[in-house]
């Protein structure tokens, strides 16, 4: 494997464990202290019962956690009004809920493409809803939220 691909895959195994981190900091109420140590010591690289879990790109991962915790109230309006006015953010999904928090996170806070962004978050929701219509009601919602949070970035 190139040492691109695998550069990538690492970025895609972090943004897939940020969205797995939101979902649980906000069902357990742990703090993001508690969730990120607790992903990067026992379960980004760890080998259970056989199987190895992904290496991550920690950099990406932190980053992400940490700039929803800064930004979650700006990304959370943000994310309301890309979804239909009956459906705010509290009330969807909370899988969806916590991927559109880290895609908005990247969205605010990095100088990753949007396009790229866009993409890689479609790929996690492929991932969490292989069967169902989320990922393109995912990049729907997301391409609103980049026009939003970079009207030049397009």
């Amino acid at each position: 494997m190139s040492r691109i691909s695998e550069k990538r895959l690492m970025k895609s195994a972090a943004r897939l464990y940020a969205v797995q981190a939101l979902f649980q900091m906000e069902h357990s109420g742990q703090t993001v202290d508690a969730v990120r140590d607790e992903f990067e010591t026992h379960r980004i690289g760890a080998v259970y019962e056989g199987d190895e879990m992904a290496e991550a790109d920690i950099g990406l991962f932190r980053a992400t956690l940490e700039a929803v915790v800064e930004h979650q109230a700006d990304i959370d309006q943000m994310t309301d009004r890309a979804l239909v006015a009956k459906w705010p953010i509290d009330r969807i999904d909370p899988t969806l809920r916590a991927l559109f928090r880290a895609a908005g996170a990247e969205l605010v806070a990095s100088q990753v493409p949007p396009k790229v962004i866009i993409t890689e978050y479609v790929d996690v929701a492929r991932a969490f809803f292989p069967e169902g219509r989320e990922p393109k009601f995912v990049n729907a919602v997301l391409d609103h939220m980049a026009h939003e949070a970079r009207p030049d970035g397009f």
